[in-house]
């Protein structure tokens, strides 16, 4: 390793409040800090009090500062450029993920020098209004190097005619050992989950869609959906008028102890991923992963980052997701050869650990500071 040892790392998320951004901040933090980086996380306050953040905070090795949000947003969003420009004074070294990560570094780079790497994840480089794309465009040109989480990814910045690194997404196998049940597993045979925020992204209104079809061919199969559900009265509604709401359970959000206990239940995990209007897309799939390390094989949506969460035939399989006749298929065959699937998932799992992928993000880092 060289002499560089302090890096600045600006995020738009950041645990504990759940985020794929912010989780894989988090632990890209983490390993770097035990690999012998100082580490100093700049990051926002989600909760309304903060005491939640400040709990988790001060479990942490490296330095985190936060910024409350504050009305109008404008006043925070100026905070937050001053905070990076101060906190830039220290750090030879920045790395930013996450839509104003990305704007406020390359904004706050015209003002003090230093080695910056971007991290994009999807839909932060996929907006479809004009102005974003060009703020963003104007800011990704400010990086010295991009590392986009998945081949996806990658295309949507393709225009640029930059060079852009792909690193897969990860996790610490450790997080999902599997757990003491304390529920008993959920009726249903088989049982299909999904691990998101209720959103058209995650694609969770797709499933219920399908499960008329489903049904048919497994009229005993149940649906659960585990995450935040501010649109969970529009997907009972739909659920209700498809009549299939007896074969749904929305569990909100739950704690990774709990989540662990619903996955140790599932047969299949699924995230039939859409992309939106506005552009909002699955850069990786993160959650795939996590289901995996439990054993879980899962059927994802091609034409998304999922297809870089996915070894096909192996951990799962990539279909159509608007095809219902195709998931059925991808079921029954999961279901007829789900010990070789188990043991996939399991196998992909082992591979897309943090400890193999952190060496890949400090040799990045180092061949930036040495350029």
């Amino acid at each position: 390793m060289s002499k560089l040892k302090h890096i600045l790392l600006v995020t738009s998320e950041f645990p504990p409040q759940p985020g794929g951004i912010g989780n894989h901040a988090y632990h890209l933090a983490l390993q770097l800090s035990e690999y012998g980086f100082e580490v100093h996380v700049i990051t926002d306050i989600r909760s309304g009090d903060g005491l939640e953040e400040m709990a988790f905070d001060a479990t942490l090795p490296f330095k985190v500062e936060r910024i409350k949000g504050r009305t109008p947003r404008l006043f925070m969003y100026f905070r937050r450029i001053i905070m990076v420009l101060k906190a830039l004074k220290n750090r030879p070294y920045v790395i930013a993920t996450g839509k104003f990560s990305l704007w406020n570094v390359a904004l706050c780079s015209l003002v003090y020098s230093c080695k910056r790497l971007a991290v994009i994840h999807g839909t932060e480089v996929n907006f479809k209004a004009y102005l974003l794309r060009k703020a963003v465009d104007f800011s990704l040109k400010r990086f010295n190097s991009i590392v986009a989480v998945s081949h996806f990814t990658k295309t949507l910045v393709s225009h640029l005619n930059r060079e852009v690194l792909v690193i897969a997404n990860a996790i610490d196998l450790k997080d999902w050992l599997p757990v003491e049940m304390s529920q008993k597993r959920i009726t249903g045979k088989p049982v299909l989950t999904t691990v998101g925020r209720l959103s058209k992204r995650k694609g969770q209104l797709q499933v219920i869609k399908h499960l008329p079809v489903l049904l048919k061919v497994y009229p005993d199969l149940h649906y659960q959906c585990v995450g935040m559900s501010k649109k969970m009265p529009e997907f009972i509604k739909r659920a209700e008028d498809l009549g299939v709401a007896s074969h749904v359970t929305f569990r909100g959000v739950l704690d990774k102890q709990k989540v662990k206990q619903v996955l140790q239940g599932t047969d299949i995990f699924v995230m039939l991923s859409t992309t939106t209007v506005t552009g909002d897309v699955e850069g990786f799939g993160i959650a795939i992963l996590e289901a995996n390390a439990m054993g879980i094989p899962a059927i994802g949506a091609s034409g998304s980052g999922i297809a870089d969460a996915i070894q096909q035939g192996q951990s799962g399989l990539l279909i159509d997701g608007t095809d219902a006749e195709a998931f059925v298929e991808a079921v029954t065959t999961i279901l007829n050869n789900i010990s070789d699937y188990r043991k996939g998932a399991l196998l992909w799992a082992q591979e897309h650990q943090w400890v193999h992928v952190i060496k890949k993000y400090v040799s990045v880092i180092e061949g930036i500071n040495n350029s």
